[in-house]
């Protein structure tokens, strides 16, 4: 039953849940309240006390509203409601010293410093702050930690806001940052001086609201008012994370991310966000063409002609691979299916079921893990496969859910009951009562692991047979960001990729990771020189992800937009625009000029494409039952730094994967 009440603040009347704490109930009215140690999504702290308040009729100094909930004040005299002043002498004067205070010992690094522009100490040191200092006495400071190659530290700039550690313990599940000390002597450290072993821990980043927590591989590269900023979609796992994209001239300088309740909350994965260094290294930015062996570079009419020669007349098969737009796959399908051949998204051999939705996209959505009250998880590993959807579950979990584990044991940053390897166990847990859990929310989420596998299809059936006798909401965890948009357009064929290699020429859009056998003739068109194009006769360079406008589907669902930030190096083109040109030069014109024409001609033949950031509701239908191996499952990633081309082209994520090598091959001491 909700707790309604009324409560004046600055003059207006207004009416809130009684559980909101006066900075929630300040925000409604819009009057916005200086914090630093608030944020929305970690738990109160109430020690900056940047946020005081005046409670008019309450004790005679100003409250913290952070900590404070409205249900806590009193009503007037006469039953009045409570007020509260946000702007009073007795607040103005508050805060004032609080800023004071927090100056003290603050080092004068503006100029430095890379949080200058976007630093809340300086907004709030402008509103609240006076130009000179009565403090005569030295500056405090400490020693900078190595929290490793992600987070440079300059513990001197320090508030002791705790938001670092809050952020760590509680999203993040790890333990390595404290707070040891008291007063001068407190300061924010990590235990036994450890680096941070986490796949989310550049969000501390963002939280830090001074400089003692910067990007290292961004630091003194750019000032943020340099900056062009692009709001785009993150394809480094199929969460499809909402990012903004900053970019100075041609080149990306760093990813943030944005809010998204639906998706990714306000956290990214470090992946999605140091990856940029590997959007300049080992690009392809002219076509080549192979003679004799070896791979020469051409022109693009030579290019082209030499492609439309070597598929006329052939068998051609494609193939999508998984950080392909929407709109190159349905592309790439149109040329290809045009010249009677087929076209395989499922490059990882997964046995995902075509045109059956509920089959490979599920029944819940990503927001319905908060709810959720049990979880059963299969063939997954999400904190490597999809680290913030991990975190989601991880808040499940520290509200109370129970979480279930069948696969490779794997540490999740949360209690779990792991119940086994392989998909016997599923057999076993469709033989049990189950009425416990069928009364209350829960979801069952089955990830690639438990699908690349011979028996996947098997393994499918009864995965969504348990979600059936359990009532819970069905998930497939997906690892490609490309895979949910393709299979919508029907990008998949009857035996898999065994129809695609046994063609005399596979079309390779941008599929790097798995080998093409010797044989087929192989025209490969992405951004890197990875693997597709090492084994390519002919490479046509395309844009990356940053570098072309293109609609994602996620892994719910979900279809969005990514937006072009920057544009692709030398003479790389967008990637639909590569296969109209080629279309043309086949004799076999795409009925598209324009990308909001391809858009159009997409939406029409799959309407709820059109349907930007809405999750269609999926209809259930169930797969047939069949007998699954007693193999025990893979996991579907092997190196979480090294996942796609642009990962492995990054000297970052070269050097994290080589230091997490290290973790776990750490020699134990003796006893």
């Amino acid at each position: 039953m909700s707790d309604i009440r009324k409560i004046i603040i600055d003059g207006k009347e207004v009416e809130v849940e009684g559980a909101m704490t006066l900075i929630q109930a300040c925000e409604e009215v819009g009057v916005e309240i200086p914090r630093f140690c608030y944020h929305e999504r970690l738990s109160i702290a109430g020690n900056c006390r940047m946020c005081l308040v005046e409670v008019v009729g309450g004790p005679p100094k100003p409250a913290a509203s952070c900590a404070m909930q409205v249900r806590d004040l009193r009503p007037g005299p006469e039953g009045q409601p409570p007020v509260v002043k946000t702007n009073s002498p007795m607040v103005k004067k508050a805060r004032e010293g609080v800023m004071e205070f927090l100056l003290i010992n603050h080092p004068l690094d503006c100029p430095i410093c890379d949080q200058g522009g976007e630093c809340d100490l300086q907004d709030q040191a402008m509103a609240y702050g006076v130009d000179f200092s009565r403090y005569r006495e030295p500056k405090r400071a400490t020693e900078d930690l190595d929290l490793g190659p992600l987070v440079e530290t300059h513990m001197t700039r320090c508030i002791s806001c705790t938001r670092c550690v809050r952020f760590t313990t509680e999203v993040a599940g790890i333990h390595q940052m404290g707070q040891t000390g008291r007063g001068e002597d407190a300061e924010i450290t990590a235990y036994l001086g450890q680096t941070l072993d986490s796949n989310l821990q550049g969000n501390i980043i963002d939280l830090c609201p001074v400089g003692a927590l910067v990007s290292k591989p961004y630091a003194f590269t750019a000032r943020p008012w340099e900056l062009s900023k692009t709001e785009s979609i993150d394809v480094m796992d199929a969460l499809g994370s909402n990012i903004r994209v900053d970019t100075k001239g041609r080149e990306v300088m760093r990813m943030l991310p944005r809010n998204h309740d639906g998706v990714n909350e306000e956290w990214i994965s470090d992946k999605t966000r140091f990856v940029w260094d590997g959007l300049r290294r080992q690009r392809l930015d002219t076509p080549y063409i192979r003679e004799n062996g070896k791979l020469r570079k051409a022109e693009w009419p030579e290019a082209l002609a030499a492609a439309a020669a070597a598929m006329k007349g052939k068998k051609v098969a494609g193939l999508v691979g998984d950080l392909v737009p929407v709109e190159a796959a349905f592309a790439l399908k149109q040329l290809i299916e045009g010249q009677g051949g087929v076209v395989e998204c499922r490059t990882d051999g997964a046995k995902l079921p075509a045109g059956n939705r509920s089959g490979y996209v599920g029944t819940a959505t990503i927001e319905d893990i908060d709810d959720a009250k049990a979880i059963m998880l299969i063939g997954t590993n999400p904190a490597v496969e999809a680290p913030v959807l991990n975190a989601r579950i991880r808040k499940a979990w520290a509200r109370g859910a129970d979480i279930g584990h069948v696969g490779p044991a794997a540490d999740l940053t949360y209690d779990h009951a792991h119940l086994g390897n392989g998909p016997a166990v599923l057999k076993d847990l469709l033989k049990r009562d189950h009425s416990d859990v069928a009364d209350k929310p829960s979801l069952v989420i089955v990830g690639m692991g438990a699908l690349v596998r011979e028996d996947g299809a098997a393994v499918l059936a009864a995965a969504m047979a348990l979600a059936e006798a359990t009532k819970s909401g069905f998930m497939v965890l997906h690892t490609a960001a490309s895979r949910v948009g393709a299979m919508d357009i029907g990008a998949v064929t009857d035996g898999g990729v065994a129809d695609v290699v046994s063609a005399d020429v596979i079309y390779n859009l941008g599929a790097d990771e798995g080998d093409v056998p010797a044989g087929p003739f192989v025209i490969y068109q992405g951004s890197h020189g990875d693997r597709g194009a090492h084994r390519a006769d002919i490479i046509l360079p395309g844009a990356a992800y940053t570098e072309e406008a293109g609609l994602f589907v996620n892994t719910e669902g979900r279809p969005q937009l990514a937006a072009r930030a920057s544009f692709a190096p030398g003479q790389a083109k967008e990637n639909w625009a590569i296969l109209r040109a080629l279309s043309a030069e086949m004799g076999a014109t795409l009925p598209f000029d324009s990308l909001v024409a391809l858009r159009k001609a997409l939406v029409a033949e799959v309407p709820h494409l059109g349907d930007i950031d809405q999750v269609a509701a999926n209809e259930w239908v169930a797969l047939p039952q069949a007998e699954v191996d007693s193999a025990a499952f893979q996991p579907a990633i092997a190196d979480f730094y090294l996942s796609n081309p642009i990962a492995r082209a990054s000297e970052l994520m070269a050097e994290l994967s080589a230091n997490a090598k290290a973790r776990r091959e750490a020699p134990m001491a003796a006893e």
